[in-house]
């Protein structure tokens, strides 16, 4: 492919693979003929387990309907296809989860087409090798990198920018599936191959790695447009229920962002220091201004996970008020009381108190102090070295609250009332990450792109 107009089109999907996009806004999108069709398909934001453990975390079934659409519609018209952090989290199984979904589409819908494929796993050797010579180091407020911890790690994959793309692009995928990625890559990688400016490839490669959530009202689980240009940009939704304003995109460029004006990435930061928004009518909004500004060493973003031990927990509701008003020094007391009962069995492991309608999504950091609710619920959340551990913590810290007597106490019942029959519910291994980290790479010696001919 080469640049042949003054403008490059792109169709974002959707802002993970399997949330779902309305057919109709993506046959709106196909009407603007667009030169590429991608998604970035994850992120860490449902937390370590996904990447440990190897799975996706959005439905098998939800990801082939999103996939199916896109590559039918992308073989059949000549648009490249492109799919960034497979399966969520990026690591070889799933990515190699995803081609084989993309196997059945083929099968299914006859398709033709060259798929590259580009794993995105980093050898634990290597990056301990990077370690001793002092080229790994931490992102805020994250520890540094241990020998232990890395050792520890089930699966360790890196944030790879555009190259390992544009060299898939050269050797004419129709599709390409990528581990985990730089979220703005998957769609700044074809234009910048062309001759388009990096700052603004990558950031609208910022904007529409989330599709519709930077229009209002925001919606991950619906498809967005962007037209990139020689000095400028635009953005725009394909439903007519939503509408691209200065303020959304802009707001947007600062999601998941410590600084406002620099946002890093590989090779480079984005300079938004001379950015611009500009509603041009229609739900439409024109951004000038963005830079590329490439940094002297290459760093990468780099992810880890290990397991940490096993969970199980409980809900529970708490009605009572006398109980409401004492929870701090109820909660206190009970874990008093199974500590002193497991004192001998010297069980390892902790109960967690989360309690909703007080403080449970903010913990300490909750401004409001004084609880309102005339109603509360406790999630016991016990982690224990051993999964029978795990269950013993959490089986007497919920029978021991269940029965406790406070004082003011009446009911001679239980305080609790469960929902669920039975109460517990074993949860299985917990990870947390052990590698969040930058690693200096050079991604032209790693990464390379293996092409499969699918027929």
């Amino acid at each position: 492919m080469n640049r042949t107009s003054d403008e490059f089109r792109i169709l974002s999907a959707t802002a993970i693979l399997g949330y779902g996009f309305p057919e109709q806004s993506f046959q709106n999108g196909l009407r603007k003929k667009p030169h590429l069709i991608a998604a970035d398909a994850g992120s860490t934001d449902p937390g370590p387990y996904y990447l440990g453990v190897g799975k996706s975390f959005t439905s098998r079934t939800g990801v082939k309907r999103d996939l199916r659409l896109m590559i039918r519609e992308g073989v059949r018209r000549g648009i490249p296809v492109v799919i960034g952090s497979a399966g969520g989290s990026g690591a070889r199984p799933h990515v190699d989860w995803c081609e084989a979904i993309i196997r059945e589409i083929a099968r299914e819908e006859r398709l033709r087409f060259t798929l590259g494929i580009i794993y995105s796993d980093v050898p634990k050797s290597l990056v301990g090798r990077a370690l001793a010579r002092k080229a790994v180091k931490p992102l805020a407020c994250v520890p540094r990198l241990t020998r232990e911890a890395l050792d520890a790690t089930t699966h360790l994959v890196a944030q790879i920018g555009v190259e390992p793309f544009i060299r898939a692009l050269d050797r004419k995928c129709d599709v390409i599936l990528c581990g985990r990625s730089y979220d703005p890559a998957v769609f700044a990688a074809l234009p910048i191959r062309l001759g388009y400016d990096p700052g603004l490839a990558l950031h609208l490669g910022k904007i529409l790695e989330c599709a519709a959530i930077a229009a209002t009202p925001g919606s991950g689980a619906d498809c967005a447009f962007g037209t990139l240009k020689k000095d400028s940009f635009i953005v725009e939704a394909l439903s007519d229920v939503r509408r691209f304003t200065p303020q959304s995109t802009a707001a947007h460029t600062l999601y998941e962002k410590s600084d406002p004006v620099h946002l890093p990435g590989p090779g480079g930061e984005i300079d938004l220091t001379q950015c611009s928004f500009t509603d041009i009518g229609g739900g439409r909004v024109e951004v000038r201004g963005s830079r590329f500004v490439p940094t002297r060493k290459n760093w990468v973003k780099i992810e880890g996970a290990r397991p940490v031990g096993f969970r199980s927990v409980s809900i529970a509701g708490i009605r009572d008020p006398m109980m409401i008003r004492q929870i701090d020094s109820i909660i206190e007391a009970v874990q008093r009381q199974v500590k002193s009962l497991l004192r001998r069995e010297r069980l390892r492991g902790e109960v967690f108190f989360h309690v909703y309608g007080r403080d449970g999504v903010m913990g300490r950091m909750e401004p409001v102090k004084k609880t309102r609710s005339h109603e509360l619920c406790m999630l016991l959340d016990a982690v224990g070295e051993t999964e029978e551990a795990a269950e013993t913590l959490l089986s007497l810290t919920r029978s021991t609250l269940l029965h406790y007597g406070y004082p003011g106490r009446v009911a001679t019942a239980g305080n609790l009332a469960f929902p669920f029959s039975p109460s517990d519910a074993t949860m299985g291994v917990v990870y947390e990450f052990s590698v969040y980290h930058l690693l200096e790479l050079d991604e032209r010696r790693l990464f390379p792109v293996y092409v499969r001919n699918i027929s």
